[in-house]
């Protein structure tokens, strides 16, 4: 008799959200957002470079500002990169050993990519 007032929540609990959607959401859309002006400011400064010798360039890349929004750019390109391709594995790789291995793989890849790109620019800025 007791069984008919059971509600089917006694099968979910434990099972729901673990605090981390709504962290992440925010994170993604505040990276696409700084991407959005980042992105508009790395392409102007690209085409003024475009028919640039290496060392004109390097000596633009140098300058305090411009090598700020650069390692800018390249941060929260590779971040929200990361964030965007967690989703991808999330939702659409359903093995749990290979979404774990390719969550590893893709978090260690950007972390590299965004750690040899701040230090050419920093390289770069430093004039070494």
């Amino acid at each position: 008799m007791n069984h008919r007032y059971r509600t089917p929540l006694k099968d979910v609990r434990g099972l729901g959200s673990a605090k981390e959607g709504t962290h992440h959401f925010i994170v993604q859309r505040l990276t696409a957002i700084a991407l959005i002006f980042l992105a508009c400011w790395f392409l102007y400064f690209v085409v003024g470079l475009l028919h640039a010798d290496y060392l004109t360039a390097t000596d633009a890349v140098a300058k305090p500002w411009n090598a700020t929004l650069l390692v800018a750019f390249l941060v929260a390109m590779f971040w929200h990169a990361q964030l965007g391709i967690q989703v991808v594995i999330e939702d659409y790789v359903h093995s749990h050993g290979l979404a774990l291995t390719a969550q590893i793989a893709v978090y260690f890849i950007c972390i590299l990519g965004a750690l040899a790109s701040v230090f050419a620019v920093v390289r770069i800025a430093l004039g070494s």
